[in-house]
């Protein structure tokens, strides 16, 4: 299970402030965590930060990649009459899952609490209440009174938003609950990898390349900045994977449940796996005794489907932790997932040597 030290870094990460576009909170986060375990810790100039761990060959370069921007908002305006914000979404939303939550304005004066309303129920016409509110019905109300007390108070247009979101831990300590698990978990399993690799000083016959990207949810984008200047022979992108025992949602939509093993993503929207590397993944899990579960997102996409078309290409997989409730205020996964995702990620890195990777595209 994930120590108490993992789980003060996870809690740090979840309840940082780092929309896509803002990350810079959580970049730091991440730098200061991993200067003791990494040879050299660095950024890019889009804001990811990139750490080192050399093993005992230069070649192949992994990149263990996972993004640590979240989603969330920008205000867009602020009424006149009135003081609320409107706002426009940092990555993509379900508008019912808005209504009533509280979020945090970082303003040039400091951080707001506001909360997301609408118009009363009670001034709604009988026959619209069935009808799903609209964000563009949405304001932030901070409880100012005009623009000039919301101005006053710090705000600007283009100030970011994030939900308000304590972590905390559920079910005996093993589920945690929280924003932003999509995907701070990602970059906390390529974090505690390298980590426990340098801690234990475990041999690695290539250099690692951890990296906590920027920009994801709005469009891959650090991922392909990263790409460019590791140069990776193979990449696992972390992430999470839509849990699918929720009510409602059938196996063929989500194949994986919170709590069965991490997930090996086998077809996505951005990326198709290179095949012999998907396999050496299968048979590692299988021969290493760690539950694993085979999963397919039709709708969506990851850092992986940048990465893999890097250059002249990057064989790549996706594994993930199931998570329940993304994209929304709450996200809830199981520890031990996380714990097993490490402990995979980590004996893939001892055993990708440069034959393996060249294995994975040789015809």
């Amino acid at each position: 299970m994930v120590d108490e030290r993992g789980i003060k870094l996870l809690r740090e990460l979840s309840e940082s402030f780092g929309p896509a576009g803002f990350e810079r909170e959580t970049a730091i986060i991440v730098k200061r965590f991993m200067e003791p375990y990494a040879e050299e810790v660095f950024s890019d100039k889009l804001g990811s930060i990139i750490f080192k761990k050399t093993g005992t060959k230069e070649r192949p370069r992994i990149l263990l990649a996972g993004h640590i921007d979240e989603v969330g908002f920008v205000v867009s305006g602020i009424d006149e009459k009135t003081g609320y914000l409107t706002f426009n979404t940092l990555g993509g939303w379900f508008d019912q899952v808005l209504m009533s939550q509280r979020v945090i304005v970082r303003t040039k004066k400091g951080d707001i609490v506001g909360v997301i309303a609408s118009k009363p129920p009670h001034l709604i016409p009988q026959e619209d209440l069935s009808k799903v509110v609209k964000r563009q019905d949405m304001y932030i109300d901070i409880g100012a009174t005009s623009k000039k007390e919301a101005e006053d108070m710090g705000v600007r247009i283009g100030d970011p938003v994030v939900p308000w979101s304590p972590f905390s831990t559920i079910k005996g300590g093993t589920v945690a609950m929280g924003k932003a698990f999509d995907d701070r978990i990602g970059a906390f399993i390529a974090m505690e990898t390298v980590r426990r690799l340098s801690e234990g000083r475990i041999e690695h016959p290539n250099t690692v390349f951890g990296a906590a990207t920027v920009q994801e949810e709005v469009g891959l984008r650090g991922a392909a900045t990263v790409a460019h200047v590791v140069d990776p022979d193979a990449a696992i992108v972390l992430e999470v994977d839509i849990a699918g025992d929720v009510p409602g949602v059938t196996p063929k939509e989500a194949p994986s449940a919170m709590g069965k093993g991490p997930c090996l993503v086998t077809y996505d929207a951005s990326m198709i796996p290179n095949q012999p590397f998907k396999d050496f993944v299968i048979r590692t899990a299988e021969e290493m005794k760690i539950p694993l579960q085979l999963t397919q997102v039709a709708r969506g996409g990851t850092d992986a489907g940048r990465i893999h078309m890097s250059r002249a290409g990057c064989p790549s997989v996706v594994i993930g932790v199931a998570t329940r409730h993304i994209h929304s205020h709450v996200g809830l996964l199981s520890l031990e997932d996380v714990e097993n995702a490490i402990k995979l990620t980590m004996e893939l890195v001892r055993r990708l040597d440069e034959d393996t990777v060249k294995s994975f595209t040789n015809i």
